[in-house]
């Protein structure tokens, strides 16, 4: 499995975390899951860091069955409607970056 990183560098904008959730989930969320191959999207909110860490208020992971299934989303109209809901989105509450990185997931069940 692969699965696409988007880690949003930065700080939230004083005072507006609970509104930058609820907008990321209501906003953009229903764009994400909308990308073709996409077998599942994971959105999760940072609530604490290691002292010295860098700010990550969020990371967004997309898992694809294979690398094309990535390249077709990327190319696809849904990324389109995602980019620009994003974008709506981080300027109105996030000041900082977006990077992507896209890794072979590996996963290790306990049982």
């Amino acid at each position: 499995m692969i699965t696409r990183y988007a880690l949003f560098e930065g700080k939230v904008k004083d005072g507006e975390t609970e509104a930058f959730r609820a907008a990321v989930l209501q906003d953009i969320l229903p764009k994400w899951k909308a990308f073709p191959g996409a077998l599942d999207v994971r959105v999760t909110f940072a609530d604490a860091r290691d002292e010295g860490a860098p700010e990550i208020p969020m990371i967004l992971a997309i898992n694809y069955p294979d690398l094309a299934a990535v390249e077709a989303a990327l190319s696809s109209p849904a990324r389109t409607a995602a980019r620009a809901a994003t974008e709506a989105v981080m300027a109105r509450f996030f000041d900082g970056r977006i990077h992507h990185h896209v890794t072979q997931a590996n996963e290790f069940p306990l049982t």
